[in-house]
């Protein structure tokens, strides 16, 4: 009963639906100054945001009542379908590719959406003749997950119908972490105190946050050198015991010479592992991990941090990338300890 009210547009509730697009999707939504877009908005009646930046991947944010809804994804299909054809006018491809969307739902609406033993997806599949998939990872950085549907543009209207059911009757539980796409990550290089970006064979001067930082970075000395075990900061009391922070030593920011024209530009990824003691662990992790996400795109390096194991009192964080990414995400991790550090000796 409830799918014939949508269907019919009488059911007006409004909904947000995340698509995820690649940047040739984008512009294809877009189209020439932003024509497309706007008379996908006009016609259909629904809100259409297109997220921001130098993204390999956009979100594409549809809301409104679900008959508005039906209506964008019936004109961003039918476009996608239009574009496939027109692709296929050029190649010597016979068969068709389905067009394919990919919807961003929060991960604990996905159970309803696949069912019990994925009864309810099967339907799904049965009675639309789209091919729906579910991804089995959140998106970095996020509660969310990919839903993948592909088939023709009436299939996945049909098929969108039938996920906004799902979705209006089981609604998200607890808080969302929305999946926010990475730009398009150059390397940074920094070089006498300036931070600079990669930009084809030519170093440009980068006028961001991370100058500051690095310089910030910089004077916090002095560093431990490697293989050596001075600590890098005084003892520190903490809660009665004293703690010395080799810990949370900081190896030296790597300083790279500034690129050359012709040079190969983006440095090697590495690897480097710190011990944290347990009861500082949810200083750098946050509250549902915002402070980790935060070091995480900051410094643009890939950040593990072990479970803990019985009978240790530290854990292992492992972090991931270029020399430049991980003496950043080194000195922010160090920056969260030492103010939570100092302020609990404070007490």
């Amino acid at each position: 009963e409830m799918e014939s009210k949508v269907s019919e547009g009488g059911l007006n509730v409004t909904l947000t639906i995340r698509l995820l697009m690649h940047g040739k999707e984008v512009g294809s939504i877009i189209g020439k100054k932003g024509e497309t877009v706007k008379k996908m908005r006009e016609e259909s009646g629904a809100r259409i945001n297109i997220s921001e930046g130098n993204c390999p991947e956009r979100i594409v944010t549809i809301t409104g009542p679900t008959d508005a809804i039906f209506k964008a994804f019936a004109m961003i299909a039918y476009k996608f379908e239009e574009d496939i054809t027109n692709s296929m006018s050029n190649s010597t491809a016979t068969s068709k590719p389905p067009v394919t969307l990919r919807l961003v739902v929060p991960a604990s609406q996905c159970g309803s959406l696949i069912g019990k033993g994925g009864s309810k997806i099967k339907e799904i599949r049965e009675s639309t003749g789209a091919q729906v998939q579910v991804a089995g990872d959140m998106l970095p950085n996020s509660t969310e997950r990919a839903v993948t549907i592909s088939g023709t543009p009436d299939a996945i209207i049909q098929c969108v119908k039938q996920i906004c059911v799902v979705m209006l009757e089981s609604p998200p539980k607890g808080a969302t972490i929305p999946y926010r796409p990475k730009p398009a990550s150059t390397p940074v290089i920094f070089a006498g105190g300036q931070a600079y970006t990669i930009q084809g064979q030519y170093a440009i001067p980068h006028p961001d946050q991370l100058t500051k930082l690095h310089q910030l970075a910089m004077q916090q000395t002095p560093f431990t050198p490697l293989g050596q075990t001075t600590p890098a900061f005084p003892v520190l009391t903490v809660a009665g015991k004293q703690r010395s922070s080799t810990a949370l030593s900081l190896q030296a920011i790597t300083i790279f010479p500034c690129i050359c024209p012709g040079l190969d530009a983006s440095p090697p990824a590495s690897t480097h592992e710190l011990t944290i003691p347990n009861d500082l662990i949810g200083c750098i992790i946050g509250r549902q991990g915002t402070k980790i996400n935060e070091i995480r795109q900051m410094s643009g390096a890939q950040i593990k941090i072990a479970n803990a194991t019985e009978g240790s009192s530290e854990r292992q964080i492992t972090i991931t990338g270029t020399p430049a990414n991980i003496s950043l995400a080194q000195y922010l991790i160090n920056a969260r300890l030492t103010s939570e550090v100092t302020g609990m000796g404070a007490l």
